[in-house]
């Protein structure tokens, strides 16, 4: 596997694994430039994370996704240690509350429950859980 800096000729790829993704964050790709945006390459490009840095040592994770077949492979989790070593630090994110495989990744890389926002995600409307890690 092979991790990298996303280039704007990612974005069709990106936006594709995002659709697949309904409980990942759908934003406006092309956005995430404006961020550090990662990707992970098989044969193809099969994931990406996008983190951004909130204040001096501390950091977002802010949208993680991997295309639905190349699922428990590693691949989540080596695009968010990739991330987390760039950048040592307290680190925060939200999950939609119904996505228990993105909380046990996140509880493996040492992230710890801190919160709950109430209808924080839309379409379907549920609760974000709130989580931090420090290091």
């Amino acid at each position: 596997m092979i991790l990298r800096p996303a280039i704007p000729t990612d974005l069709p790829a990106i936006a594709e694994i995002q659709a697949a993704c309904p409980e990942a964050s759908q934003w406006n790709p092309s956005d995430y430039f404006n961020y550090n945006c990662w990707v992970a390459e098989r044969d193809r490009l099969c994931g990406f994370v996008v983190t951004r840095q909130t204040a001096p040592g501390e950091n977002e994770v802010l949208n993680l996704a991997v295309a639905p077949d190349c699922r428990r492979g590693g691949v989540g989790r080596a695009l968010l240690d990739a991330a987390l070593e760039a950048a040592p630090g307290a680190w925060f994110l939200e999950v939609r509350e119904s996505n228990v495989g993105a909380i046990r990744l996140y509880e493996n890389a040492g992230f710890q429950v801190c919160g709950k926002r109430p209808a924080y995600y839309s379409d379907p409307c549920e609760a974000g859980i709130v989580m931090s890690r420090e290091k």
